[in-house]
This record gives structure tokens, sequence and C-alpha cells, in this order.
């Protein structure tokens, strides 16, 4: 079970609701009231907060989702190194154990914070808002979030960005939308990595394209490669033309 949001055997969708629901058991002459809070309500102020202070100091906050494995941190090293010098970068890892990825970005000069959730399966705005404070973010900046490694409950969770990312790669099933609805249907970004395996693997780019968008018709979507490089130049330009120029 998570230790933030609850969720477990019981679908977490049946605890994000602002009203009861009774159950009438005849057999007992019993009625037990399940009485339900909005675990979203706080979370949401605080996300506002957050999206205020970025929006104040101009600091493009991207999202970046999926499930693990997908090569979000790859695709990180290769931008921040690739971009170094151009535009100015911040990084928030999260995982449920180790720094090892705030390692990985560390090495290549960029600023990075590295968020632990335990049993949490998700980072929540509290969470991001906490290690804002002690990063010191430079204005007319892009600060990266990594969440955790979960297509399901990090949907849920509104942290502040502006920009919501979604990663797939060609070794996963091109179905990955229509499996997992909300991720797809709350991003602005999905990008389909590891392109170079696609004569080894059985993916159907055009299928998973479509499916992203029966789920999120809106949906931009760039095919890339970290290995090859191939699509990265697409990446880049998507990134320059989200930064605000400042006035």
């Amino acid at each position: 079970m998570c230790a933030t949001c609850g969720c477990g055997p019981t679908s977490h969708h049946e605890h994000d609701h602002g009203h009861s629901h009774g159950t009438n058991h005849q057999k007992t002459g019993k009625t037990i009231v399940d009485v339900e809070q909005d675990i979203l309500q706080e979370n949401n102020l605080l996300a506002a907060r957050n999206r205020g202070f970025f929006e104040g100091r101009n600091i493009l906050a991207i999202n970046l989702v999926s499930s693990p494995g997908s090569g979000k941190t790859t695709l990180l090293e290769r931008t921040l190194t690739d971009l170094k010098g151009t535009l100015s970068f911040a990084v928030i890892e999260g995982d449920q154990q180790t720094a090892n990825d705030a390692d990985r970005i560390h090495a290549t000069g960029t600023k990075v914070t590295q968020i632990n959730t335990g049993k949490g399966c998700h980072l929540d705005a509290h969470m991001v808002l906490h290690a804002v404070q002690g990063m010191k973010l430079s204005a007319d900046s892009i600060l990266f979030i990594e969440n955790v490694g979960n297509l399901v409950c990090p949907a849920m969770f509104d942290l502040g960005e502006q920009e919501r990312a979604v990663v797939i790669s060609v070794t996963e099933g091109e179905d990955k939308p229509l499996k997992y609805p909300d991720m797809f249907h709350t991003s602005t970004l999905c990008i389909i990595n590891k392109t170079d395996l696609l004569p080894y693997v059985k993916f159907n780019v055009e299928k998973a394209k479509e499916y992203a968008r029966q789920v999120n018709p809106s949906l931009e979507i760039i095919e890339l490669s970290c290995t090859s490089g191939e699509g990265m130049q697409l990446w880049y330009d998507w990134l320059k033309s989200k930064v605000l120029t400042p006035a």
C-alpha cells in the first residue's frame, strides 16, 4: 500500500471523492456509512502555490512520467549534456529508494535534488515544494521533475508543472495509452523512446500514436532514440518553444 495516497488492493479511485456512500446491510439491520475525504484538495492547493512560484520566476516545470525502464533518466542525461550552456536546468529526481539517478544527473554538472518516497508510489506537490525551497532555482530556467516510475498514481497528482511529458519505449506494448488512459489524458507530450530498437521488437509506432490520440486528441508526440540521437532535435526544439523569453 502507498503510504502517501493509500492506494492498494482497493481501487485508488474509490478514495478520491469528497462525498460519502451509505451501504444498507439488510440481513444484519446495520447501515455502514463510509466517510471519505478529498485527498487531493491539499495537494492541489500546494500545486497552485508551486505553479505561481514557477510562473513568477519564469521557470518551465516539466513533470516526466513513465513506467520503470522507459529511459527518462537517459533522456535527461543526454538533454542536459547536449544543451549545456544553451539553457539553464535543474532536476528533481523521484524514486522510492537510492540516489542512483540523482548521481547520474549530478555527473552532467546540473543542480539536482533527490526525493525518496519510501513506500510512496508517486511525487506530490508538497514534496516538490519542499525540494524547491532548498534548491535556489535560477529564473528563466527549466526544471525537470522525474517522477517515480508508475503510470497510475502520478496521473492524479498535480505538482504545479506547466507541462507533463509521458515517456514510453518501444520495448513496451503499443497499447499502453489504452491501458493507462489517465496518464495520457493528463499529459501534453508523449515521447516514444528507444526507436533504435524497432528492428528487433514487435512495436507498431502508428498504432501507439493512434491509441494515444484516442485518449488525448491534442497530445503532441515525438519519436526519438537517446542512443542514436535520432529525433532528439525535435525534443530540443519542443523544449525551446516552451521557454518564455523574459521581458
